[in-house]
C-alpha cells in the first residue's frame, strides 16, 4: 500500500512520475514485485533499518523508498526521495516517521 493523502493524490506514484524514465522503472519495478509477490522479496532488494519499524529500500543510486512492516503480510509505503546528500535528509526522514504516525493511529 502507498501513502495517499485525504484527497486520493499518491505522493509515492507522483514522486515516480518525476523521475527519469529508467529511474521511474527501477521504482515501479520494486512497488509491483512487492506487491505481487510479498514481502518475501525484500530479502532481494538493498534495504536498511532505519529505526523501528521503518526501513527504506535504495535503488537507482540516489533514490529511497521508506517504508513500514507491520507484519508478515503488512508494508506500508511511506515516502519516496532522492537523495541530496550522504545521508537522507533530515526533512524526508521526518516525512517518513509523520506518515508511520498516522498510520498507526
Amino acid at each position: 500500500m502507498t501513502y495517499t493523502t485525504d484527497g486520493g493524490k499518491d505522493l509515492i506514484l507522483d514522486f515516480l512520475d518525476s523521475l527519469p524514465k529508467d529511474e521511474a522503472a527501477a521504482g515501479y519495478k520494486i512497488i509491483n514485485l512487492l506487491s505481487l509477490n510479498g514481502l518475501d522479496q525484500l530479502q532481494y532488494l538493498n534495504t536498511r533499518q532505519i529505526e523501528g519499524r521503518l526501513w527504506e529500500i535504495k535503488f537507482q543510486r540516489h533514490n529511497r523508498i521508506f517504508y513500514a512492516v507491520w507484519d508478515k503480510q503488512t508494508m506500508y509505503i511511506l515516502h519516496a526521495c532522492k537523495k541530496q546528500k550522504d545521508k537522507a535528509e533530515k526533512f524526508e526522514l521526518e516525512k517518513a516517521r509523520k506518515r508511520m504516525r498516522e498510520i498507526t493511529l
